[in-house]
C-alpha cells in the first residue's frame, strides 16, 4: 500500500490579529507528515490593533516573520504580502502577491496531478481574489474556511472573517470550488482553553512554547477573560488529527448581503466540520509543538 502523501498546502491568516493564527502556523509547520506548508500569506484585518485593513495585513506580515525566525524557517519565497483591502465587490479582485502565489502553487499542483489545499483563517479576501484572477484554479484547490457561524445560530451572524468581507464570502460559497467549512460558534468555539491548561502543555514546546503561552497570556489579561478560544487549529487539525472531526456533507449555504444564511435548490455538496474532539485536538497539537525542540 502506498504512503499518503502529506497534503500540499498554503495558509491564509490575519496572524496578528488574535492569538489563534499563531497558533495555528506553528501547528502546520510542525506536522509535516500530515501538512506540506508550501506558503503562508497575511491576510487584512481591521480591529483594535489595526486602523485599516492594510495595517493588519502588515502586522500579520511581521507576526509571521517572528514565528518563522523562532522556527528556524526561512521567510525567503515562502511568507508573502496578502490584500490591502477587502474586496470593494464581487467582481472586482485585490490583487496581491499572495494571491499570485496562491496561482502559482495552484498551477504546482496541477502539473504534478495534485491539490493545493489553501488553509482560510481569516477574512477569505486573498482566496477569493486569487479565484476572480484565475477562475480556472478552482479546479485545483480545496479551500478550508474558518468562517461564520453555523446557518441555525440564534444570534445575528456578525463573525469576524465573515462580517469584515462578505463578497469574498460569497465568491468562495458560490463558486465550483471544493470546500470544507468549519463554523465558529457551536463548533471551533469547543476548542477553549486557560491559562492553566496552556502552561504544562506548551512547557516541553522550547522557544515557540513561550511566545504562544506569552501571547495568550497577554490578550487574556487584556480581555479579563478566563480562557481564550483557539479557533483556527482546526484546520489543521481536520488533516493532522482527522480522529477529532466529525464532518458531514451538505448543500453549500447561500451567504447573503446582511450576513444571514439560507438554502437554495442547485447547490453543490461541500463538507462541513460538526463536531471537533476538543481533548484530541489539543493533545495533538501540544505533540507537534514539542517538535520544536532540538533534541
Amino acid at each position: 500500500m502506498a504512503e499518503k502523501l502529506p497534503i500540499m498546502a498554503v495558509l491564509d491568516t490575519d496572524t496578528y490579529n488574535e492569538v489563534d493564527d499563531q497558533f495555528t502556523l506553528a501547528y502546520a509547520l510542525l506536522a509535516p507528515e500530515a501538512v506540506d506548508l508550501r506558503a503562508v500569506i497575511a491576510a487584512p484585518f481591521s480591529n483594535f490593533r489595526a486602523a485599516t485593513p492594510g495595517e493588519g495585513m502588515q502586522k500579520s506580515y511581521d507576526e509571521i516573520c517572528r514565528i518563522l525566525a523562532i522556527l528556524g524557517k526561512d521567510k525567503t519565497d515562502f511568507a508573502w504580502h496578502g490584500a490591502a483591502s477587502y474586496l470593494p465587490d464581487r467582481g472586482t479582485p485585490v490583487d496581491s502577491e499572495g494571491a499570485r502565489r496562491i496561482i502559482e502553487l495552484a498551477r504546482e499542483a496541477h502539473a504534478a496531478g495534485r491539490k493545493l489545499h489553501v488553509l482560510a483563517i481569516a477574512a477569505i479576501t486573498d482566496v477569493a481574489s486569487a479565484l476572480l484572477l484565475a477562475p480556472e484554479i478552482a479546479r485545483d484547490i480545496v479551500v478550508v474556511w474558518l468562517g461564520s457561524h453555523e446557518a441555525d445560530y440564534p444570534e445575528p451572524n456578525n463573525e469576524f472573517n465573515l462580517r469584515q468581507d462578505v463578497p469574498a464570502a460569497q465568491i468562495v460559497f458560490d463558486s465550483d470550488v471544493p470546500l470544507v467549512w468549519i463554523p465558529c460558534r457551536n463548533v471551533a468555539s469547543h476548542l477553549e482553553i486557560t491559562l492553566a491548561e496552556l502552561r504544562p502543555g506548551l512547557a516541553p514546546a522550547g522557544k515557540i512554547g513561550e511566545f504562544l503561552y506569552g501571547r495568550c497570556e497577554e490578550l487574556i489579561n487584556l480581555r479579563k477573560i478566563p480562557a481564550k478560544i483557539i479557533w483556527d487549529i482546526s484546520t489543521v487539525a481536520y488533516f493532522a488529527a482527522p480522529q477529532a472531526c466529525s464532518c458531514e456533507t451538505i448543500p453549500a449555504p447561500v451567504i447573503n448581503d446582511d450576513k444571514t444564511l439560507s438554502t437554495a435548490p442547485g447547490r453543490r455538496d461541500i463538507v462541513r466540520v460538526k463536531a471537533l474532539d476538543r481533548k484530541a485536538v489539543f493533545a495533538d497539537l501540544f505533540r507537534k509543538l514539542a517538535r520544536s525542540v532540538k533534541k
